[in-house]
């Protein structure tokens, strides 16, 4: 197995990302809370989401929106109605402006990881159990991108669509994710195949 290979009992689940950010949301304040929510619904790292500002960010109500990360290689990446809702109410509580920072500081410029980092590991021991922490799930902020890659791939995303959306490779997704991309989870339609590569009628000599 590959050494970036990353387990499926080392993922967060649907259920510990909830709880941490329910924890969160009820017990920070400024931007922590967004950033962090944020992080988990587009799988944007750390420091992609502290540059995203708020002309960056297309936020229908009630719809899918979308992000442009323009960090590397600019893409769009799709935010969920949930988030969406987020990020609406908190460009309205903070009175930020398009050219804002969508995550800033208490005092304006970028969100420090030490506001960030300090908030998720209270939300770990407040929420997780012993054994989780000690095994270390969700020592890193950076958890919660692996846990929406992984949910995007459970859905049902291709992998190269996945893999477009986090502005990694493919093959990096494979490697990264291999739970995900097993043969014997695959749905072959075989009648198909054989009719795809069927080769065409050679008289016999």
């Amino acid at each position: 197995m590959s050494k970036l290979a990353i387990g499926e009992s080392s993922l967060l689940s649907a259920d510990h990302v909830r709880s941490l950010l329910e924890w969160i949301q009820e017990e920070s304040s400024g931007a922590v809370f967004p950033y962090l929510a944020c992080m988990a619904g587009t799988a944007l790292s750390p420091g992609e989401a502290a540059s995203v500002r708020v002309q960056d960010v297309t936020l229908p109500d009630g719809e899918f929106g979308e992000i442009l990360v323009r960090a590397g290689e600019r893409r769009t990446v799709p935010v969920t109605p949930d988030i969406v809702g987020v990020l609406r109410r908190w460009i309205d509580e903070a009175g930020l402006e398009a050219e804002d920072l969508l995550f800033p500081a208490e005092r304006g410029g970028p969100l420090a990881s030490s506001e960030y980092k300090k908030a998720w590991r209270q939300a770990r021991r407040a929420v997780l159990s012993s054994n989780e922490v000690q095994a270390g799930l969700g020592e890193q902020v950076s958890s919660l991108r692996d846990s929406c890659l992984d949910r995007w791939l459970e859905a049902g995303v291709p992998a190269w669509g996945v893999a477009e959306w986090a502005g990694v490779s493919a093959s990096w997704i494979a490697l990264r994710y291999p739970h995900r991309c097993r043969m014997e989870d695959v749905e072959i339609d075989w009648e198909h195949l054989e009719e795809a590569l069927r080769l065409p009628d050679i008289p016999e000599r």
